[in-house]
């Protein structure tokens, strides 16, 4: 195997897809810079993702990539080139910026050997599969950095320390500011996941919110603004109730997390953020691979992942027989 020697050299990190997987990617950010403190970090991304790379001081530069789709590939080919990138990892395989890396001669570019287009584009293909391994997520991120000498995974302690450097860069908008005005313990129910994992019904985070209430809580239920048309209508009305759904940029979000004392999600990215910022993240999962928490479960000190613990016949639908009473015991205990 051969062993990249990348210091004082740049090297991008591509991840363009999104929130939570940004974040679990960030911990590879740290370890590089670690290794090899003269490295220029530069991480590929989508727009929206922007401000949660903007919080993690490992990163030099930041490259949305879904903005260069009105340039064509000559201009895009030059962009690459002068960045002087030395080593071009891709975390998320993106067939065209694989290409286009190709194109613009990076003398290194790394990504896994599972997709044919990386045959074609990448000089370093490390063999290993995620879907079936009993690694999280955040581990299987370093497989690609073998070539730069790494010898082992982390442990999820040691990536919860990697993490730890995660910390809010935006103000708080005037709505924002004034609802987290009060005394009261504050808890983010984030309802939602735009698709992307199992959801808990609505019906129990608003009987979830009533017991907290209840507990001396203040509940704030967040979500995107397409996210909030679909559970507004459902929301009680209570002073100690109050719908933060698309009320903030994602920056601003990553703020007033960091005022708050827990967090209660579905695998999705805010999760990962409260995590990340040292709330009590607890993520709500289905035991059924590869959606089962020991590949997602958020990264933190206080972060846990509670499913049925129906690993012998899981099903999608298993995420329903969570109970209230166990959420509000983790939240409380």
């Amino acid at each position: 195997m051969k062993i990249i020697d990348i210091s004082n050299k740049t090297v991008a990190v591509s991840r363009t897809d999104s929130i939570g997987d940004v974040v679990l990617t960030l911990p590879i950010c740290a370890w590089i810079k670690n290794k090899f403190p003269t490295t220029k970090i530069v991480f590929f991304c989508k727009s929206y993702t922007f401000d949660v790379l903007k919080c993690y001081p490992f990163i030099d530069e930041i490259v949305c990539f879904n903005q260069w789709n009105e340039i064509s590939d000559k201009e895009k080919i030059k962009s690459i080139e002068s960045l002087s990138i030395d080593t071009f990892i891709h975390v998320f395989p993106n067939k065209e910026l694989a290409s286009l890396v190709k194109k613009a001669k990076v003398p290194y570019r790394i990504g896994t050997s599972h997709r044919l287009f990386h045959w074609l584009n990448c000089n370093i293909r490390p063999n290993f599969t995620r879907k079936n391994s009993d690694y999280h997520e955040a581990q299987l991120n370093f497989e690609l950095l073998r070539n730069l000498g790494l010898n082992t995974l982390p442990s999820k302690e040691e990536l919860t320390e990697m993490l730890s450097a995660f910390s809010p860069r935006e103000k708080l908008n005037p709505f924002l500011e004034k609802v987290l005005d009060n005394s009261d313990k504050k808890i983010v129910l984030h309802t939602k996941s735009q698709g992307s994992a199992v959801e808990w019904p609505i019906e129990k985070y608003i009987e979830l919110s009533h017991q907290l209430i209840d507990k001396g809580y203040c509940v704030y239920f967040s979500g995107t603004e397409k996210e909030g048309q679909l559970f507004r209508s459902f929301l009680p009305s209570h002073p100690k109730i109050i719908d933060v759904s698309g009320k903030s940029t994602v920056g601003e979000l990553i703020t007033f997390l960091s005022h708050c004392d827990a967090l209660v999600a579905c695998s999705t990215g805010p999760l990962h953020l409260a995590s990340a910022l040292g709330l009590k993240a607890i993520g709500l999962y289905t035991d059924l691979r590869p959606m089962h928490p020991g590949r997602w479960a958020p990264i933190g000190k206080k972060a846990m992942a509670i499913t049925i613990q129906n690993e012998k016949n899981p099903t999608l639908d298993d995420i329903n027989l969570i109970s209230v009473e166990q959420v509000l015991t983790a939240v409380t205990s």
